[in-house]
């Protein structure tokens, strides 16, 4: 077998190649795309023997995703994809010196592969549309995220000189297109306080706000309350920096309602949308989403107790001499985790078997947070089930385990 250490940046590869017992036979540099892919398949024929098959050849690289990557897979090759943390950490036990170099941590992926290929995770390749789905489903989600730390400087700066439209446009929300059209055209204390009634029921009505009438008085009244504020001049430059974060909250919610329609259009030609739908709490778009972090490479997952540990809900024990403790994962995938919450939170409103659950974890005096993710962690093992044997969820078979006792 060869073994090779890949140490990858934006326009190269320092790439070694290894034997089995550990001696470094060729290193190179090698340029990214087509022609550094080339050069790469030739330097591993060159000293592969004549019978020996691509699988034969185990790469370690920082990364498990990119062109680079589903090149090597494409190719035939083992590729295991590690964390920079897991390779600094091996980096340690071979030099104790501190020295690094882009050399040096391609040896160290290397012999990474070659001693300890048996702890780390090989890349499994996911289909076409599963990478798709991955791409816009985490495209909305990162918009949605940026929408809310804007929302957040812009609820800041209001509060800074403004409180008064804090109040008032509570009801409909700092991200409502009537909030923020209202805010990019009256920005500051004084042009708020002059608008009327009627400019305001406008752009309530074109945001097809209901009962129109008395929200415009209200909102008028609120704005013209007293409160304490700033200077004229620190008053404009505050209504400056508002106009241009309202502009980008807009711009965010005509994207984010855009990317919305491509995931949902994504995920429902992946043959696993109907399995992911008929879970308790997931839509299209929650779907998506668990579906973009677990992928869909059949072989990724041994049994329902690797998903779970990969989804970062099953937990951990710390045991030393009479001392042990049952911790949640701190290392884990965000984007997972936050999703598979989502999905208990919505679950046990609307399933009777999850909410039974819920109700049992509590009662056992579990907080809510850590009852949600014990649920999500339920739910994980039952989305393993059914996508082993495609089929889709049933409340009855999937918590006849805890209804017998129940019965009994």
């Amino acid at each position: 077998m060869l073994f090779v250490g890949d140490d990858w940046a934006e326009d190269h590869h320092d790439v070694e190649v290894q034997d089995d017992h550990g001696r470094a036979m060729k290193a190179v540099r090698l340029p990214e795309g087509v022609d550094g892919m080339a050069r790469f398949h030739d330097l591993v024929a060159r000293f592969l023997p004549d019978d020996a098959k691509p699988s034969d050849v185990l790469v370690c690289i920082e990364t498990d995703r990119g062109p680079w990557v589903r090149a090597l897979i494409a190719a035939g090759y083992q590729v295991y994809g590690v964390n920079p943390k897991q390779a600094a950490r091996h980096r340690e036990g071979m030099s104790l010196s501190g020295a690094k170099s882009d050399k040096a941590d391609a040896h160290t992926l290397a012999d990474m592969v070659r001693t300890r290929r048996h702890q780390l995770r090989q890349v499994a390749a996911d289909s076409d549309i599963a990478e798709a789905v991955k791409v816009v489903a985490r495209a909305h989600q990162t918009l949605i995220w940026e929408r809310t730390r804007h929302t957040l400087r812009l609820r800041t700066a209001l509060r800074d000189y403004f409180p008064a439209a804090l109040a008032a446009y509570q009801p409909l929300t700092l991200t409502g297109a009537d909030t923020l059209e209202l805010l990019a055209k009256a920005p500051t204390p004084a042009a708020a306080a002059k608008l009327t009634v009627t400019q305001i029921s406008a752009v309530l009505r074109k945001a097809r706000r209901h009962d129109v009438a008395a929200k415009a008085t209200a909102i008028q009244q609120a704005l013209r309350t007293e409160h304490l504020g700033q200077a004229d001049i620190v008053a404009g430059a505050y209504a400056a920096t508002v106009r241009a974060i309202a502009a980008v909250l807009q711009t965010l919610n005509t994207e984010i309602k855009t990317l919305e329609r491509q995931v949902e259009a994504h995920f429902g030609q992946h043959p696993d949308a109907e399995v992911y739908l008929s879970q308790p709490g997931i839509g299209a778009v929650l779907g998506a989403r668990v579906l973009a972090e677990f992928g869909d490479a059949t072989d990724r997952y041994t049994d329902a107790k690797a998903r779970k540990n990969y989804a970062g809900t099953a937990p951990i024990t710390r045991q030393s001499g009479k001392s042990k403790t049952v911790h949640a994962r701190y290392i884990h995938n965000d984007r997972l985790v936050d999703a598979l919450h989502m999905q208990a939170g919505v679950a046990i409103l609307h399933d009777p078997g999850v909410r039974a659950y819920y109700n049992e974890l509590r009662g056992r005096e579990v907080g809510h947070n850590a009852a949600l993710r014990q649920v999500g962690n339920r739910l994980v093992g039952i989305l393993h089930g059914c996508l082993k044997t495609a089929t889709a969820y049933d409340q009855n078979t999937a918590w006849s385990h805890r209804a017998q006792p129940a019965a009994a």
